[in-house]
């Protein structure tokens, strides 16, 4: 719009019909275009009504006839809100809790989106008496009972109409929570004694499916003999599947992704590429670009060409960069006397030296190496570099056979027999510089135990972690909760590591899929501070490189 004409004098005031004149539309009579607008049946020109109390309002002239008939549709899809589509086909389901399920997960109750859930109260009686006690157990018990309190907090609230489940701001819960509030008829085989609770559950189950023949009634635990007696008695039973992160373990990102063998002549033609402190750069722009992640890394190994190990530093748009490693597997350079012995250790060793990766997760078979380079890095830039003051080792104290009681001492002292695997790696790289004698290693030795601090995962909460090298060894055991605990116990300058083998989980009503190992590794990858390689070649000896395949 162009500005009114400037005054002629100076001091004076543009009156306000200089305003009104430019802001009016022209009309049709001093527009040219306006009769060839108005003409024209397909774009119809907006002209200047003028209402009986004078205030000029935009209308729009008479529309022809194939865009009346479809203006009144135009308008109603605009003023009325899109219907929301149900999540799911038919009615709602009833899911009946086991004990077992609240106990695992407390946020289980507002995870099963617009279907019910039922609770017996031999359940209710169940969690009151697990609430006491500082374990993990007695922790999500008293956090399921201030849910529920919250609730069922109205006193005016009918429970044999339901309580809203979305009433506390869980707005993901559609359904209702329903309460046994009233003695069932149990019918059950004459072989299950009935005081059981779990058979107090079943029998719950089986009454509510008696009573609502037209609803789907489902019982949910965690566990296998509960769901096998179910599914025995002709009752529906599922797994609590909402902890798991995975449904299956091979789809876990590895962190490595072999490039095709016509790599170079797809992206070749539109590749850049430079040199900069030691590392050449590439960055590629083609139909790999999408599947790739920030610090992932890449490999192609053809006959007769030279190998290309590299791993992707940025991803802007539709290209990527990525950057050559540096080959950890010559001699010179070793870290702590430590060389990469494949393909996969190398990628390991250059994200546990990179300055710039705050949290990183290895995975692998027993033998693969994962400590022993995770401690030769650590000490490496804890003693060389300066980069950190002090490792801090801990691990879950989960027994893999019956437990031998209360071990004396401090907490280190408790911790010593759990850290075996420490002692073994670090008597491995002290006897990596021979030059020194005896004397000197025994010097070097104490040194470096003068660095690492064993602690226990007990009493992590409410610390802060400032420039340590944390390394958490048997990750695989710890839950998501722990993990979460753990991970934000790190501080500025802070490195953790998460080591940990998928298949020897021995926590209970833990697996592969819902592992806190598997939920970190899951949530990380793509984050520019974090890496994860998953070990594939196990390295400690061809007798446990057998034992591994065969037992």
């Amino acid at each position: 719009m162009p500005l009114p004409k400037p005054p002629t004098t100076r001091a004076a005031i543009l009156p306000p019909s200089a305003y009104e004149t430019q802001a009016a539309p022209k009309s049709a009579r001093h527009s040219p275009q306006a009769g060839a607008a108005s003409a024209d049946d397909d774009t119809p020109a907006l002209a200047l009504r003028k209402d009986s109390d004078s205030a000029g309002t935009l209308a729009a002239p008479p529309l022809p006839a194939k865009s009346r008939a479809a203006a009144p549709a135009r308008k109603t899809a605009a003023a009325e809100p899109k219907a929301r589509k149900p999540r799911s086909a038919g009615p709602a389901k009833l899911f009946v809790l086991d004990t077992n399920v609240l106990m695992h997960d407390p946020m289980s109750l507002f995870r099963f989106e617009e279907h019910d859930i039922y609770l017996p109260m031999i359940t209710l009686e169940e969690l009151d008496g697990h609430k006491k006690g500082m374990s993990e157990v007695s922790r999500n018990v008293r956090q399921v009972s201030r849910e529920l309190d919250a609730l069922a907090a109205d006193s005016k609230l009918d429970p044999t109409a339901g309580i809203a489940l979305a009433k506390t701001g869980h707005r993901e819960a559609g359904g209702k929570l329903f309460f046994q509030t009233t003695l069932r008829e149990i019918k059950l085989p004459a072989g299950l004694p009935q005081g059981k609770a779990d058979n107090q559950i079943l029998g719950v189950v089986q009454s509510l499916r008696e009573e609502l023949k037209g609803r789907e009634v489902v019982l949910v635990s965690k566990d296998i003999n509960m769901r096998v007696k179910a599914r025995a008695l002709g009752l529906d039973a599922e797994d609590y599947y909402n902890d798991k992160t995975l449904e299956d373990g091979d789809l876990l990102y590895t962190g490595v992704l072999p490039l095709p063998s016509d790599f170079w002549d797809r992206h070749g033609k539109t590749m850049e590429s430079w040199s900069q402190g030691g590392h050449t750069f590439y960055r590629i722009s083609g139909p790999l670009v999408p599947a790739l992640m920030v610090n992932q890394f890449v490999y192609l190994e053809s006959p007769g060409e030279a190998p290309l190990y590299a791993r992707v530093t940025e991803i802007t748009g539709k290209t990527a960069v990525l950057k050559t490693l540096r080959d950890y597997t010559h001699g010179k350079n070793a870290i702590w006397g430590v060389t990469a012995r494949n393909r996969e250790q190398n990628f390991a060793l250059n994200l546990l030296m990179d300055p710039d990766c705050d949290f990183i997760t290895l995975t692998g078979t027993a033998g693969t190496g994962k400590t022993l380079m995770t401690l030769a890095a650590g000490l490496s830039q804890v003693m060389e570099d300066r980069r950190y003051t002090e490792i801090i080792v801990t691990r879950v104290t989960v027994p893999v056979g019956e437990d031998i009681g209360f071990l004396p001492g401090n907490e280190e002292e408790k911790m010593g027999p759990w850290m075996g695997a420490l002692d073994d790696n670090l008597e491995v790289l002290a006897k990596s510089d021979n030059s020194a004698g005896e004397w000197g290693r025994a010097a070097t030795n104490d040194l470096v135990r003068s660095k690492i601090k064993i602690k226990s995962l007990n009493f992590m909460r409410g610390r802060t972690f400032l420039n340590k090298f944390v390394l958490i060894d048997e990750a695989q055991n710890l839950t998501p909760k722990q993990m979460k605990t753990l991970v934000t116990r790190a501080g500025p300058g802070t490195k953790i590591v998460c080591l940990g083998n998928l298949a020897q989980i021995d926590t209970p009503y833990l697996t592969e899929g819902s592992s806190g190992l598997t939920y970190a590794v899951d949530r990380f990858k793509g984050w520019p501070h974090s890496g994860h390689v998953t070990l594939a070649r196990g390295e400690r000896s061809r007798l446990a490189d057998y034992a591994s395949d065969v037992l």
